[in-house]
């Protein structure tokens, strides 16, 4: 349970020094509504009860502000936010631009397995395999990190900037990507310029949908989330079907293009319907007290070291070993993403009547359990199998920790500075898999295939450990409890 006096009147010390990001606070919103749990057997726990999310801010419409002035909207002489919208063509035209931003930055990070089976073969540069993921390790760090220090950002009414700042490092980047030869210009690049301009747009991703509807949230970040997996099946199509025609350079550009092309449509289309007129902290240190939230939060942090292992590493097996061609090899990213499509939306619906932790316990132990399994696979059957089933259970995997955190915070002001500081920890742990894998599995053949996998799957296996432990405390040994 966390500690700390919520009932203050007014801000202490930290929350003035530590202004809060809220990037993923607006999240909460979709929890804001009425939900009926008139199922039998089923009860609510404490820290999970709906009627718990209150409005917790004061919120006013807003356009482009210049010297404290909307110049967006026509001034009104009524106090307070506008209905929420849920609907009309200006709602709907948010959830493409959603879905275009999770495209481009969740979505090229979901392509990076291509890349490191490209990497791999010398084809560019010579690099270990443990050196080579840093690449997308690094760039996955700094998609979470930055997204939290961009928060403070957002929450003043800054849209707009960080949707041209990020769209511009993710071109640039490509852009930089497609001249480069050796792996530390390839570090700069793809690692440190595309992660940090996915970083920008991680934010209005999950923060400006909550704004324009509430009573069909599911369904929207559902649909913008789906953007993601689909540019985890484009772009490795795109990068395989020109690399041999056009080389990688220009192949690289060509993703690039693609990326400016469809980026241009959030920046044109998003605008902010509302900004909170209250600063957020950046760290509440009561959270390191509380001790189912530092438990998942810990245990996703390992649980992610092992499903980067897999990400990574899984098409560059196929090939290694030569179960697959080339050709199937990179084809195996695509069809992960495809399947991770349905893992990452279905268990999100249906954890709202089931409860989180009762859908992501059993989804991090079946990606263990099929990470150890890669050790038997022998033929083309197993290994596309193995992809269909790994991507959507990761799917699970990797969709439920903000539902979760959502269940563990039950200061629900709290919300925002929570998942930061929880996906921030996270971030380490994505940092560590993909480069600690590599060095488990060595330089010179035979690869350690069988050591590679053991640590892939025992990772998941902790964390599922973890999450039992959690929805045991929250709910007991009973079947049918939402917990």
């Amino acid at each position: 349970m966390a500690i700390g006096n919520t009932s203050e009147p007014c801000l202490d010390w930290k929350d003035r020094h530590f202004p809060r990001p809220a990037f993923v606070g607006a999240l909460m919103e979709m929890n804001s509504q009425d939900r009926s749990d008139t199922e039998v057997g089923v009860k609510k726990e404490d820290g999970y009860n709906d009627t718990d999310f209150q409005s917790l801010e004061t919120e006013e419409p807003v356009g482009e502000t210049v010297h404290g002035q909307d110049v967006h909207s026509e001034p009104s002489s009524t106090s307070g936010p506008t209905p929420v919208p849920n609907g009309g063509l200006q709602a709907w035209l948010h959830v493409v631009g959603g879905f275009i931003l999770f495209f481009n930055t969740w979505g090229l990070l979901n392509a990076f397995g291509v890349f490191q089976t490209y990497y791999e073969s010398g084809a560019l540069f010579t690099a270990s395999s443990s050196n080579i993921s840093w690449i997308g390790s690094i760039q996955s760090f700094m998609l979470m990190t930055v997204g939290c220090f961009s928060g403070p950002l957002y929450d003043k009414g800054h849209l707009r900037l960080l949707l041209i700042v990020g769209s511009f490092g993710i071109v640039f980047g490509h852009m930089m990507l497609s001249l480069c030869t050796t792996y530390w210009q390839v570090l700069l690049a793809q690692g440190f310029c595309v992660g940090m301009g996915a970083g920008c747009l991680f934010v209005p991703c999950v923060s400006i949908l909550p704004t324009y509807f509430n009573t069909k949230i599911g369904l929207v970040l559902g649909l913008a989330a789906s953007g993601s997996s689909f540019g985890g099946v484009i772009y490795p199509i795109v990068l395989y079907r020109l690399i041999d025609r056009i080389g990688f350079g220009w192949s690289v550009r060509v993703m690039g293009f693609i990326a400016m092309g469809t980026l241009i449509f959030p920046i044109v289309v998003m605008k902010m319907r509302v900004k909170s007129t209250q600063a957020r902290a950046l760290i509440d240190f009561s959270a390191f007290t509380d001790v189912p939230y530092m438990l998942f939060t810990i245990s996703t942090m390992i649980g992610f070291m092992g499903l980067y292992v897999l990400l990574f590493y899984l098409s560059f097996f196929g090939e290694d070993q030569r179960i697959t061609d080339t050709k199937l090899a990179f084809y195996l990213v695509p069809i992960f993403n495809a399947a991770s499509c349905f893992g990452r939306t279905l268990p999100n619906a249906l954890s709202d009547k089931t409860g989180p932790f009762n859908m992501i316990a059993p989804g991090a132990a079946v990606v263990g359990i099929l990470v150890l399994c890669i050790n038997a696979i022998t033929n083309i059957a197993g290994i596309v199998t193995m992809a269909i089933l790994s991507g959507f259970f990761s799917g699970v995997f990797i969709s439920m920790p903000p539902v979760c955190f959502v269940a563990l915070t039950k200061d629900k002001s709290k919300i925002g500075t929570r998942m930061g500081m929880g996906f921030s920890i996270i971030a380490l742990g994505v940092l560590a898999g993909g480069p600690g894998g590599g060095a488990i599995l060595g330089k010179v053949a035979p690869l350690k295939w069988h050591n590679l996998w053991v640590f892939g799957g025992v990772t998941p296996l902790v964390a599922a450990t973890a999450y039992l432990i959690l929805r045991v405390q929250r709910g007991g040994f009973k079947l049918k409890v939402k917990a």
